[in-house]
């Protein structure tokens, strides 16, 4: 600090006096327009610039290589989605046949031991992944796990120094309205900020393929490349992860909020998959003449019709009869909405359930068991409405079979979708989703995962021939 002192001296005249009146208001000018600099600054210090100098060091640039036959399709897991097909069209061009295509996306650090969270659909088929820091150092990235039905996907780098980390935030009291930030490289353009609002909540989004369940929808701008990066609360914490664009209108973007994928992120981590729910409770749509016969008119729900015995939802106390009204925060209606509800939850979760008991609502809270791949098989077989076993040597000479590898359609039930969709007993199932199915373990174990999709796409084949059909497992 520099002190000013300016007075009159024994020896001054009145002009002198005029002068040091003149320095003296002067100095004070000075001082006061200093001072007033010093508060243009801090007003410029927004809360918008010190959630995103918070946040900004853990986001990071995630380039992927895929090895490519023709024009490359960067959701082939998800066959041939129009939602994300339109948002990557401008950004990945064909190539030859035979070489390679980029990917670009965002990802953020969740751990400081080199634990990155992105989209599962930036790292989908990629032979190599490349992670930039903030502070732009490199590093080549190993695929931990990755979940199509979600979205999501978890990479880890080798350092030895702690990385940066964003703050966690939560995604169960978000408002309407309130701010939010987005932080990405669209277009391989490093860190760039967008701002906007909440638009809506537990927004679902109907493609042509599926419909995606729970997103949070904004107006910030949300661009190719944006993809992974974080939405941020005014406080610079993580709230949810950007995900995609409906290009059909102009301002709609879509994050998957933190607390979902705070469930996905766990078992990814710690099985490289994840782990579905099983909860014990099997449920139909409630009709006028069992809401009659249930005392229920009136009533919105699903009908509770069986309930495992030592399960998870018997353990709560849930029984036959009881009509399950809400699922977490989530309205239940029908049976696909159940359905859905359950598959954003993961092994171990807890889950709130309402319902409706002798005119009483109740309330219970599940915590979820493993789904086996035994229950996974069972329940898949109730949806499609088929039995399926193991092509045995005698099954092989009776049937005709050419080959062993798969599993074989032993049965199909009247008016169920594998009927409708023309399966016949003694069909053979080669592949569910993107798995090639040998086994009978490889299809209970790609049911599991096909549980918590919309549809299921499966290759059939009989004699000579094969065919894929799609069939949508939360209709059965």
């Amino acid at each position: 600090m520099v002190s000013v002192f300016l007075g009159r001296g024994p020896d001054e005249g009145r002009g002198r006096t005029r002068l040091g009146g003149a320095l003296r208001g002067q100095a004070w000018i000075i001082l006061i327009a200093a001072a007033l600099s010093v508060g243009a600054s801090d007003l410029r210090r927004s809360a918008v610039v010190k959630a995103v100098e918070k946040a900004s060091p853990a986001v990071v640039n995630v380039n992927s290589d895929q090895a490519i036959s023709g024009r490359p399709t960067p959701f082939r897991g998800m066959f041939g989605d129009s939602f994300f097909d339109e948002f990557f069209r401008d950004f990945l061009a064909p190539v030859p046949r035979g070489q390679t295509s980029t990917s670009l996306g965002s990802g953020v650090v969740i751990d400081k031991r080199g634990y990155i969270l992105t989209n599962e659909h930036v790292v989908q088929g990629a032979t190599r992944i490349r992670v930039t820091l903030a502070d732009r150092r490199e590093f080549v990235a190993r695929l931990i796990g990755a979940d199509p039905p979600s979205d999501l996907a978890v990479l880890r780098v080798e350092t030895k120094e702690d990385l940066p980390v964003i703050p966690m935030g939560r995604s169960d009291d978000l408002m309407i309205g309130e701010t939010v930030i987005a932080i990405g490289n669209p277009f391989g353009l490093s860190h760039t900020v967008t701002t906007g609002v909440i638009s809506a909540l537990n927004r679902s989004v109907r493609t042509e393929a599926r419909v995606y369940q729970d997103f949070i929808q904004t107006d910030a701008a949300i661009n190719p490349g944006n993809s992974g990066g974080p939405l941020l609360n005014i406080e610079g914490e993580l709230i949810g992860i950007n995900t995609a664009i409906y290009q059909k209108a102009q301002g709609v973007g879509f994050a998957i909020p933190i607390d979902r994928a705070r469930r996905i992120v766990q078992d990814l981590i710690h099985y490289g998959e994840v782990h579905q729910a099983w909860i014990g409770l099997e449920v139909q749509d409630l009709d006028d003449r069992l809401a009659k016969a249930f005392g229920l008119e009136g009533k919105g729900g699903v009908l509770v019709t069986d309930v495992a015995r030592g399960g998870p939802a018997d353990r709560a106390g849930l029984r036959k009869g009881d009509l399950i009204t809400a699922l977490g925060p989530k309205a239940v209606t029908s049976r696909k909405e159940f359905t859905r509800a359950i598959s954003a939850y993961t092994a171990t979760s807890d889950i709130s359930i309402q319902y409706v008991r002798e005119g009483r609502t109740r309330q219970a809270t599940v915590r979820a068991d493993a789904l086996t791949p035994e229950q996974a098989m069972k329940e898949a077989e109730a949806r499609l409405g088929l039995a399926v076993g193991p092509v045995t040597e005698a099954l092989r000479r009776e049937l005709g079979l050419s080959s062993e590898n798969g599993v074989l359609v032993l049965s199909v039930q009247p008016q169920g979708l594998a009927q409708k969709a023309g399966i016949r007993r003694g069909d053979l199932i080669r592949q569910v989703n993107d798995r090639e199915i040998s086994t009978l373990h490889d299809y209970q174990k790609a049911m599991a995962a096909a549980l918590r999709r919309e549809n299921v796409l499966l290759l059939i084949q009989r004699g000579a021939f094969g065919y894929y059909l799609t069939l949508e497992m939360g209709e059965a």
